[in-house]
């Protein structure tokens, strides 16, 4: 089949799913926008009117990833119910989202360290204009500071909860990093016609760790 030209539309989305689903298989380095290109059906000539390089696609497909799960949490943290019940539903959120795009959530695992070590790049390797290359480290950077944010969101819950009493006394820092890198794994092993769907996971999950926090009798 003949590769659309620049002229023709893609969805922005497709691509971005299609960029995960080749870096998930072939990793960042080996990774071309050629390849990136030829699973939408499109010449690599027409990808680059969409995106300048490589790196700017796999931004977006961790910006993608993060805006998505940060636009259910909020609510969730915001809301007046009891703070385990707000955990709960977090992990819910979290797990579905990487049950249900895998190749971005496991984007969110293994393309983190090529995209933070763009920071010793210099401008005459990126490929990119100084103007435009300075626009990609202000986003890369403003990512990273969301992606505090999302953790942030998950301290607040149990933080509160240890406060109110409802959790026991724990290292929050710690014990945050532990669910979610337990939650990151989830993208990887996950199985689509596994033993179990995405909920029953995020069911056990939340299940674990609700009694790693409960108060001690």
């Amino acid at each position: 089949m003949a590769r659309k030209p620049a002229d023709q539309s893609v969805s922005r989305d497709d691509i971005i799913l299609a960029a995960a689903e080749v870096l998930r298989h072939n990793g960042y380095e080996a990774t071309t926008m050629k390849d990136i290109a030829a699973e939408v059906n499109l010449t690599a000539a027409s990808l680059y009117h969409h995106f300048r390089n490589k790196d700017t696609l796999i931004l977006a497909v961790l910006e993608g990833g993060l805006d998505q799960v940060i636009g259910i949490m909020e609510p969730i943290v915001q809301s007046d119910k009891p703070n385990a019940e707000k955990l709960r539903k977090l992990i819910h959120a979290h797990v579905a989202s990487l049950t249900h795009h895998t190749a971005v959530g496991a984007a969110m695992i293994f393309e983190i360290r090529p995209l933070l070590n763009l920071q010793i790049a210099s401008r005459a390797d990126s490929q990119l204009s100084n103007g435009a290359y300075d626009e990609f480290i202000q986003r890369r950077d403003a990512f990273f500071q969301r992606r505090d944010y999302f953790e942030e969101l998950f301290r607040c819950v149990v933080r509160d909860g240890i406060e109110s009493g409802e959790f026991r006394e724990v290292d929050i820092a710690i014990f945050t990093k532990t669910m979610l890198g337990a939650h990151n794994w989830v993208a990887v092993w996950y199985k689509e016609d596994g033993r179990l769907d995405g909920n029953s996971i995020a069911d056990m999950m939340a299940d674990q760790f609700l009694r790693a926090l409960a108060p001690d009798q």
